[in-house]
């Protein structure tokens, strides 16, 4: 019998849930669950899939309901009125009770089975975030993001290639820890770092939108991510961080690991 592996006797002991928000993508839910389920089949976690639905106006929201009403790995939220991703996220978040969070958007522009590939990087490094290879995206989405990427690493020297490849799996205690603020999502992997976490960066598959329309522009993904970056520099400088160092709690007293 093979000897296990610190990342199999990790992953014994973890539970994920995937994180999926949703703003009126009826066109490519049904689709996104066929490729979830593929996931599902193959991982080696207990794992729970959640939807936020972030106040779709499309018929999302019934889809979403029928889906978790027929699958109990299957969950949702949905938040009263359309608040953009970094809420949605932040309430997922919120609202998780496993060990592991993951996320990924339902645009299927990405696989679930490259989860699989993160898993071999738990417990060495607590958040590892995809980098879209071969991107199969419009040039004006492609050449948007670019700059955003590089203006965000000029001015922030996070390290992190691709911050806006929705695909991702970040310890549970370092996730809770991330604070909301506008454009939040752009900056994941740099708020791990905050922490003293450490982040793998490993390559993902890509692939053309299945259905529906993006909802993001030049506007959003250029100037927006740029406005976002000289906040995040500001909750940077004024990060704090802690250590315990003793404590006596139930009539025990413990020292620091």
């Amino acid at each position: 019998m093979p000897t296990p592996t610190t990342a199999d006797a990790y992953l014994a002991t973890q539970s994920l849930t995937v994180l999926v928000p949703v703003y009126n993508e009826e066109e490519s839910l049904p689709q996104f669950v066929v490729e979830m389920n593929k996931f599902l089949e193959k991982t080696p976690v207990a794992t729970t899939v959640l939807f936020v639905n972030d106040g779709s106006t499309d018929n999302s929201l019934p889809i979403l309901r029928d889906i978790c009403r027929q699958d109990g790995r299957y969950e949702f939220i949905s938040l009263a009125k359309n608040s953009g991703l970094s809420t949605a996220i932040k309430a997922g978040i919120d609202h998780c009770r496993s060990t592991l969070l993951g996320y990924i958007d339902s645009d299927i522009q990405t696989t679930p089975l490259d989860f699989l590939r993160f898993f071999e990087f738990f417990p060495q490094f607590d958040m590892v975030n995809g980098i879209r290879a071969k991107r199969q995206d419009t040039v004006v989405k492609k050449l948007s993001s670019k700059i955003a990427n590089t203006v965000r690493r000029t001015l922030i020297n996070d390290g992190i290639q691709d911050t806006g490849c929705p695909l991702k799996i970040i310890k549970i205690e370092y996730a809770r820890r991330i604070p909301l603020f506008h454009g939040m999502h752009r900056f994941l992997g740099a708020l791990v770092q905050l922490q003293g976490g450490k982040v793998k960066q490993i390559p993902v598959q890509h692939f053309p939108r299945f259905a529906g329309t993006a909802k993001y522009n030049l506007w959003n993904r250029a100037w927006k991510p740029l406005v976002d970056t000289f906040g995040f520099r500001w909750i940077r400088s004024r990060w704090k961080n802690y250590e315990i160092g003793e404590q006596q709690r139930g009539g025990n007293a413990t020292p620091a690991a």
